[in-house]
């Protein structure tokens, strides 16, 4: 299966950059990746793994990965809703408290959660 991962996490990029497609977006945040992942449903790509997977809430992390389709079909609404539902909850969770700044140590635990969360479904989709 062919996909793109759209990411501001430094170390997804540089373990999938040579291998996938991925766009990497250092200056974004959480809330950015979530909004340019719609855009992407908006032009017809399918949303293949979950905006808000692991038990990170989205106001504690900075770092955030989402598989989308590489192909452009028709708008998918399932992806809509999903994108749009995780779009809402993180900005409810951002009223609620913002996202500290964290120190390296903390960061890179933050970045190795979310690789591992993408690299678990890469390698789902890969199976099939």
């Amino acid at each position: 299966m062919n996909f793109i991962v759209i990411t501001n996490n430094e170390s997804v990029s540089n373990e999938y950059g040579n291998r996938y497609k991925v766009d990497f977006y250092s200056d974004k945040d959480l809330l950015e990746i979530l909004k340019i992942t719609r855009d992407y449903i908006h032009k017809g790509h399918e949303l293949l793994t979950h905006p808000l997977t692991g038990s990170v809430k989205p106001n504690e992390t900075p770092f955030k990965s989402i598989a989308v389709s590489t192909e452009i079909g028709k708008l998918n609404i399932e992806s809509v809703e999903i994108i749009e539902s995780a779009i809402e909850v993180t900005q409810k969770f951002l009223n609620d408290a913002k996202v500290r700044n964290w120190n390296e140590k903390v960061l890179d635990d933050f970045r190795l959660i979310d690789f591992n969360l993408i690299k678990s479904g890469i390698e789902s989709m890969k199976a099939y």
